[in-house]
């Protein structure tokens, strides 16, 4: 038992007989059977999950955070809970909040409650992920809201959204492509969305580069004079932005109609969305994405912050709409 402790990886054994056991192992030439371990690990997962069969979802809850506008979308607790099963786990959600649910009281609660699988998302700009102890969990973080303490995240690829995203309206002749997005949004991209439009406005003549608009504030209710002095000044032919208060600043406020006189793409598209094109992020293949990978972590028993975290990108659609012209 001993032996089959080291060999995977389970904490809570003597430094020393852990070096003992994996010397033997080398010099015997051992080598695992890939078939027999899935097998057996499979069999020790059924004894397991019948005391505790739980992963936690934890995300932030700071009331009157800017973040929790409809405007802004997450990962829903659903599709985490349908993948989850398949691997015979159940899902829950735990709130944190500073006021009524710290860091340490959730920790607490986790423990006493033998979970130890975790999938943060980050809802906040002050986000209180960062001040758990994961050296307990296995965990995975959603986008790259949070960035310290650098964990294993899936997350969309919104490097190739952009680039789809252009690609589709340059065939629809579109020549002056404007994004306006918050910086929150770039940010939690890992600056994918600056990126691949900064690159896509170097294949093009200098004449047709909008500058891209990085919202300076999360609460977009407040952010129309930007938006105005920038499409004003700078005149795009379609816009890549928000589903919420865009179209009416355009219709509006600016006079202008869609898509008859400017385009519009929603960065962030839902079902909900159909009179609109728009990149679909494909969340529920993120969730799938990182339950997978945390059924992972707690099959092989890792634990804590990983020397090289690991990432899984999962590609966006393009999603036509009558907020463009046609092809």
């Amino acid at each position: 038992m001993t032996v089959s402790r080291v060999l995977r990886n389970f904490p809570n054994v003597a430094s020393d007989t852990r070096r003992r056991v994996l010397s033997a192992a080398k010099k015997l030439g051992y080598v695992p059977d890939p078939h027999m371990a899935r097998l057996m690990a499979r069999i020790r997962s059924y004894r397991q999950r019948r005391a505790a069969a739980v992963i936690a979802l934890v995300r932030d809850e700071i009331p009157g955070d800017e973040l929790l506008d409809h405007a802004y979308q997450y990962v829903a607790l659903d599709d985490i809970r349908m993948r989850a099963a398949r691997h015979g786990y159940r899902a829950e959600e735990f709130r944190l909040d500073r006021t009524r649910m710290s860091a340490a009281r959730l920790a607490q609660i986790l423990e006493t409650r033998g979970i130890e699988g975790l999938i943060i998302s980050p809802q906040s700009s002050h986000s209180i992920g960062t001040e758990l102890d994961y050296s307990r969990f296995a965990a995975v973080t959603l986008g790259y809201g949070l960035t310290q303490p650098a964990l294993h995240r899936a997350s969309t690829h919104m490097t190739r959204g952009i680039q789809q995203a252009t690609a589709e309206l340059a065939a629809r002749g579109y020549r002056r492509i404007g994004l306006a997005i918050t910086q929150w949004v770039d940010n939690r991209s890992d600056h994918a969305y600056q990126g691949a439009m900064l690159t896509y406005q170097q294949q093009i003549p200098p004449r047709d580069r909008v500058p891209l608009l990085l919202f300076p504030e999360n609460n977009l209710a407040q952010e129309y004079e930007i938006f105005r002095r920038w499409f004003q000044r700078h005149r795009p032919d379609v816009v890549i932005s928000f589903d919420s208060y865009v179209p009416e600043w355009l219709t509006e406020k600016l006079g202008r109609r869609i898509p008859e006189q400017v385009g519009m793409v929603v960065h962030d598209w839902a079902e909900r969305h159909r009179n609109f094109a728009g990149i679909h992020h494909r969340r529920a293949q993120v969730a799938s994405a990182a339950v997978d990978m945390l059924a992972t972590l707690l099959m092989h028993n890792e634990r804590g912050v990983p020397d090289i975290p690991r990432q899984t990108l999962t590609p966006p659609a393009w999603v036509d709409g009558p907020s463009i012209r046609p092809r």
